[in-house]
């Protein structure tokens, strides 16, 4: 399949690891939101010359994190070429590509349309990273920096009560997962969701591809029950923090959360 070329798109260069997500419809956290949820945070027009991969590239990453979740439809194909930046025909390639790596399907005739097929993986499902280790533990170092940067900068916002409620939100949905494969797209959204309260593009973008790369970590790396319920207990004190407004105990709490993640995962590599 050749790569398309949109021309006149305006260039936006991505942070770190090069993706952005894009929100699904069927995200509680999202719909919660209504004009303001994530979407509309992280969604910019991708790099003029690198139109197809970039919009492959984050679909792909969406899907992934549990933005678009398994069962769920794809915006219609204008909205979604018009909040990507690109032409319907490049979209049409993109997902073309996605279906052929199995994470949608498309329905014909009415009520039909791109459908999510993908089915996250449970953890340590994968016999090895697809990244090298390098870069795994390059990922941590540098979700220890922007992380509670981003949980500082959420505290200090005057937050609305939607907002408020949305991220609430994205914490009871990590403490109602059903399976640790849930869990861990859930607490992918919920991380997602503090760095879209600093509305700050560049830090959103900078948190979804460093959790991105912990998605691919967990894949090859066991979770146990007790390392759950600790997350979730330092879930609750970031999320009590941001909410109160104390920005420096946000960022307190979300280094302690960084570093015993890392910890943990740096053990088990």
């Amino acid at each position: 399949m050749a790569p398309s070329h949109d021309h006149g798109q305006p260039a936006g260069r991505p942070i770190w690891c090069g993706t952005r997500p894009i929100v699904g419809r069927r995200s509680a956290v999202s719909a919660l939101l209504g004009g303001e949820h994530l979407a509309d945070a992280v969604l910019r027009p991708v790099r003029a010359h690198h139109a197809f991969e970039s919009c492959v590239e984050r679909l792909a990453t969406s899907i992934r994190l549990g933005l678009y979740q398994d069962g769920s439809t794809l915006p219609p194909e204008r909205e979604l070429a018009e909040r990507i930046g690109v032409s319907r025909a490049t979209l049409r390639e993109a997902i073309a590509a996605l279906r052929e790596a199995g994470l949608v399907t498309t329905r014909r005739g009415r009520g039909g349309g791109t459908v999510v097929t993908f089915r996250p993986s449970e953890p340590g499902s994968a016999p090895t990273s697809a990244r090298p280790r390098s870069e795994l533990l390059d990922a941590l170092d540098f979700r220890r920096i922007v992380e509670p940067g981003a949980a500082h900068a959420a505290a200090e916002k005057q937050l609305s009560t939607a907002q408020q409620q949305m991220l609430l939100t994205s914490l009871d949905e990590v403490t109602r997962a059903t399976s640790k494969a849930v869990h861990r797209q859930a607490d992918s959204l919920f991380h997602l969701a503090i760095a879209s309260l600093s509305d700050s593009p560049l830090l959103i973008d900078a948190v979804t591809n460093v959790q991105m790369c912990l998605h691919d970590m967990l894949e090859a790396i066991p979770v146990l029950d007790r390392n759950i319920d600790h997350s979730r207990r330092q879930h609750v004190a970031v999320t009590e923090a941001i909410v109160s407004g104390d920005a420096a105990a946000a960022r307190r709490a979300m280094e302690r959360h960084c570093d015993d993640t890392a910890a943990l995962l740096r053990a088990l590599m």
